[in-house]
């Protein structure tokens, strides 16, 4: 029986055909910061901007080697797999029809028609991706075609494991940690598979966006479990149910060694990398990164490995980002207060903001009374201290206020 670690290496030799191996960079700003080496390897700089492409070619690959007469592929996906699967089908010269949920953004219709080009065909169907994925599937048994899964393949997990590959002959030694970002767990089960066999002494952090803890629940309850609800911002790993053969390759994972990144400490993340080292990551793509932080201890003086997973960011969702990485460091605020109306009133309010505070958001929501109206403000700042100075003043006013920051279902309905 083959071992894992040579249909790996084996995989990431075919791969070379396709593409040359992603960066291992050293990352002087981290490394510094944190006392370690810390090295990023890029995979937000494949041609798909994802290390999807890995597995969706070695997938195909092994298909088009034992069945050679396969030339109709399906995936359902609203992002990086099927930008993977479009630019494999051109590669293969077969057909792929990639289901995607109509609620997908155009940037990302528009790059997997680019990849694919006349190779692929696109349907946008379903709200939700479950009902994306039961159509794909529906489809594909009516058409006898070959269902791309997007993590839970032995074939596809086999391609994602030449990140691993390929980072270990760059380093040219064994890392002390690698950190991994978890959705389906592809990713983390290739590259764990593969240094497990070959580098027992390297260590593992998984990481899974907080609205998106399958791996988490599927190591409490040993077994994938469904999420009941998951939160979508971190779409690159917003999976409500761990893949099975994935599971079945991090069921020795502990609980401790899997950490749970808030979606809006991740912007913080994303903006830094951005702002300071000039690099485009997705959210998804940013994990491994996040939770360095929460690591400070454990790595100093060692090497460590973060896998940027991808870099396909929209930049419309900009301004959400940075709306989101403010409310996280408390330097963006939303009030509900009732205001007096008489004369003077709004002055007087003003004048209890500090010199370096700032209004983004004013609006009268109802007048409750005859006297008093209730406001949504938002208000910017350079120090998040300000803000107790700022409800003190409002307290010893007497005036009656709440701040809806950290409240999802109203921040949500009113912002």
């Amino acid at each position: 029986m083959t071992r894992f670690s040579d249909a790996a290496r084996t995989a990431t030799a075919a791969l070379r055909e396709l593409f040359a191996e992603t960066p291992l960079q050293r990352n002087d700003h981290l490394s510094a910061r944190y006392g370690a080496e810390i090295f990023l390897k890029r995979e937000d700089l494949s041609p798909v901007r994802s290390y999807k492409l890995r597995g969706a070619f070695n997938a195909m690959r092994k298909v088009r080697a034992t069945r050679p007469e396969q030339r109709e592929f399906i995936c359902a996906s609203a992002g990086n797999h099927a930008q993977g699967v479009a630019f494999a089908c051109r590669h293969f010269g077969v057909h792929g029809t990639i289901f995607m949920p109509v609620t997908t953004p155009q940037q990302k219709i528009d790059k997997t028609r680019i990849f694919g080009g006349d190779a692929v065909r696109i349907e946008l169907t379903g709200d939700y991706f479950d009902q994306t994925l039961a159509a794909a599937q529906s489809f594909c048994t009516q058409k006898g075609a070959h269902f791309l899964s997007p993590f839970d393949d032995p074939d596809v997990i086999e391609g994602q494991a030449s990140v691993a590959v390929e980072l270990l002959d760059q380093l040219g030694r064994a890392p002390d940690l690698v950190i991994l970002p978890v959705g389906g767990g592809g990713l983390a089960s290739g590259v764990t598979g593969f240094l497990r066999e070959v580098s027992p002494s390297t260590g593992f952090r998984f990481v899974e966006p907080l609205g998106g803890a399958s791996l988490t629940a599927a190591l409490r309850d040993g077994m994938p479990v469904k999420l009941p609800r998951v939160n979508s911002f971190v779409d690159g790993a917003a999976v409500a149910r761990v893949g099975a053969a994935n599971f079945a390759m991090l069921d020795w994972v502990s609980q401790d060694h899997v950490l749970l990144a808030p979606e809006d400490r991740i912007c913080v993340t994303m903006l830094e990398m951005l702002n300071v080292e000039g690099i485009v990551l997705e959210p998804a793509g940013a994990l491994s990164v996040d939770v360095l932080p929460e690591l400070a201890d454990q790595i100093r003086g060692k090497s460590v490995v973060c896998i940027t997973s991808g870099g396909n960011f929209d930049f419309e969702r900009l301004p959400e980002v940075k709306e989101r990485a403010q409310r996280y460091a408390g330097l963006k605020k939303y009030f509900i207060l009732r205001m007096p109306q008489r004369p003077g009133a709004l002055r007087e309010f003003l004048n209890m903001l500090g010199p370096n505070d700032d209004i983004t958001r004013f609006e009268y929501l109802k007048k409750s009374a005859r006297n008093f109206g209730s406001v949504l403000i938002g208000i910017e700042t350079k120090d998040a201290g300000h803000f107790r100075q700022f409800t003190d003043r409002m307290d010893a006013a007497g005036l009656a206020f709440r701040d809806i920051t950290a409240d999802e279902a109203l921040s949500e309905f009113l912002i």
